[in-house]
């Protein structure tokens, strides 16, 4: 366990911060101010921690102040000194003897050294500043004077940057560079100290002259080098690039929404400008006098995107609450979208329209035949244009060329975090598919597995598919019991599609079936083949009941869990 040693001059709210999250699991071994007045000291007692002041006596030079530090500290074992506000500039009486020691600076060193950088960054303009954990080397000549170019000078551990707002004033800056920076900061610097991931090499680097005034003449001091481990996360076993330890994301508020996904919450939507790939955030909305999207516009449409992005051929999916009320790919995007919208017309009411080729007239007239909310294209014909700006209240968002998928990482943020992982890019082809049944698989049975994979995907889970050829009949999802969801992709199959049913269709599940019974309502419904990832305990049971109803099975291999 890392122990620390805590220097402060005032309230200490950085070492108390560490206290309280114990980044790495480091403690606070002893607090130490020169002032015995100082609230820290109190902080700290209520905390259990033990507590020392070593006052600045009249006459007392640096280095007679440092030893008393020194000999107040020496009762305590410690790994590593941390700075909070300690008003005295440290030399190697002190640096020499005491285990690696950092501080907080409240600004993006090198810029703004000194007392006043939150006046600095705003007499600067400056529209971004943040803060600076660094190591403390000695800034002091023999005489125990103050070099001023070397204060804060050591070589930086890591740094965390803020927006400057207009209007900002120096105690409005401050408390965010504090709240938003120093408290992210300083605990993960602690925490790689911790967990030994930190390198410090005060010998390193570049030199860099300094006044040395015991040659009377200018002298050479290293800068110094800090090196983090940049260890990455990675499933095991598996060929990934990993996650990185830190992720630093700064979008910028494109425009503010009515509210979010209900009235009383506010909301806004922010964009990534180094995204080159044809997102809805960045798409041109075309009917300018239709009313701007919602949140939830946003979100739906972003669904409706992804999921049609997975095909080459035309492709054309409606989508309802970020769920797929239908999808389908065709020889035209006509009949593609006729196809998609089929499967559930009813549920279709309101929803977003996603196409993967430029809309022409003969899509746009069946995409007013009712109500939708917003239709996607990467480009629409002018026939096309004129039918769809019919419809007043329809948001007609053009994303440009749709090219490939770029971003590496999708996020949900978390209550004090977020969770991030690697977008789920899979993609199968029937090669890919290991068959366990006797029977095997018809080469149309085979395409339309592909198919409903790649859809599945964009599913909430519990999810299942029922679809025949390349198109969607039926679609279950977001149930806690994979039985209801076959129950429910096999009730939108018989009483909401229209033209087509479960009979013979192919069915896809998100993740394996861990009983017999999912497929016994699946046979019972009409399905007469089937892909799942497979993996459970009971796939002996399961590829037995499918051999009883003469059915298909293929396994994948991987599931495809979708739960936001």
């Amino acid at each position: 366990m890392t122990r620390i040693a805590g220097m402060a001059g005032n309230r200490g709210r950085n070492l108390l911060n560490i206290a309280d999250r114990n980044p790495g699991g480091a403690e606070l071994a002893v607090v130490l101010t020169t002032d015995a007045d100082a609230p820290v000291l109190e902080s700290a007692a209520e905390r259990g921690i033990p507590t020392e002041v070593v006052p600045l006596e009249d006459e007392m030079s640096r280095s007679e102040h440092e030893e008393a530090v020194l000999e107040a500290l020496s009762d305590y074992e410690f790994d590593l000194v941390c700075l909070d506000g300690y008003m005295r500039i440290l030399s190697d009486t002190f640096l020499d003897e005491a285990p690696t020691t950092l501080n907080v600076h409240p600004a993006l060193l090198p810029a703004f050294p000194g007392m006043d950088a939150w006046g600095d960054a705003i007499e600067a303009g400056v529209s971004v500043t943040g803060c600076t954990v660094h190591v403390v080397t000695d800034a002091t000549d023999e005489d125990g004077n103050v070099v001023e170019d070397d204060v804060d000078a050591g070589p930086i551990v890591t740094q965390e940057p803020i927006p400057v707002y207009e209007g900002d004033d120096e105690d409005d800056l401050k408390e965010r560079v504090l709240s938003e920076c120093e408290f992210r900061a300083y605990p993960r610097a602690v925490k790689w100290f911790a967990e030994g991931s930190v390198d410090v090499d005060l010998e390193a680097g570049e030199a860099r002259s300094a006044s040395d005034s015991r040659a009377g003449s200018e002298a050479t001091r290293k800068t110094g080098e800090v090196a983090v481990d940049a260890d990455v996360a990675t499933a095991e076993g598996d060929d990934h690039d990993g996650l990185p330890a830190r992720r630093l994301v700064s979008d910028d508020r494109a425009d503010t929404l009515r509210y979010g996904e209900n009235p009383h919450q506010d909301a806004a939507v922010y964009t990534d400008y180094t995204t080159d790939e044809a997102s809805v955030v960045h798409a041109d909305q075309l009917n300018e006098g239709a009313k701007a999207l919602s949140y939830n516009n946003y979100n739906d449409a972003d669904g409706a995107l992804n999921l049609i992005k997975e095909f080459d051929e035309p492709a054309a999916a409606v989508i309802k609450h970020t769920n797929p009320a239908g999808c389908a790919t065709a020889d035209s995007l006509a009949e593609a979208y006729e196809n998609a919208l089929s499967t559930d017309a009813m549920s279709a009411f309101g929803g977003i329209v996603a196409l993967n080729r430029e809309c022409d007239a003969a899509t746009a007239e069946q995409i007013i035949d009712s109500f939708k909310e917003v239709v996607v294209a990467p480009g629409y014909t002018d026939d096309a244009l004129e039918v769809l700006f019919e419809k007043d209240n329809l948001r007609v968002l053009d994303v440009g060329e749709l090219g490939d998928r770029t971003e590496r990482f999708t996020e949900k943020p978390l209550v004090g975090g977020r969770l991030v992982q690697e977008r789920d890019l899979q993609s199968i082809s029937a090669d890919d598919l290991e068959v366990v049944t006797e029977r095997e698989p018809t080469a149309d049975e085979l395409e339309t597995m592909v198919f409903a994979w790649q859809t599945l995907k964009h599913i909430k889970s519990n999810g299942i598919l029922f679809a025949d050829g390349t198109e969607t009949v039926g679609i279950g999802m977001g149930q806690v019991s994979r039985v209801d969801a076959v129950r429910l992709a096999a009730m939108k199959a018989d009483e909401h599609a229209e033209g087509k049913d479960a009979e013979g269709a192919v069915m896809a599940s998100d993740a394996f079936f861990p009983f017999p019974d999912g497929i016994e309502e699946a046979a019972e419904a009409g399905i007469e083949a089937v892909i799942q990832p497979g993996g459970s305990v009971n796939d002996e049971d399961v590829i037995e009941a499918a051999d009883e109803h003469g059915m298909a099975m293929a396994f994948t291999g991987q599931r495809s869990f979708r739960h936001d």
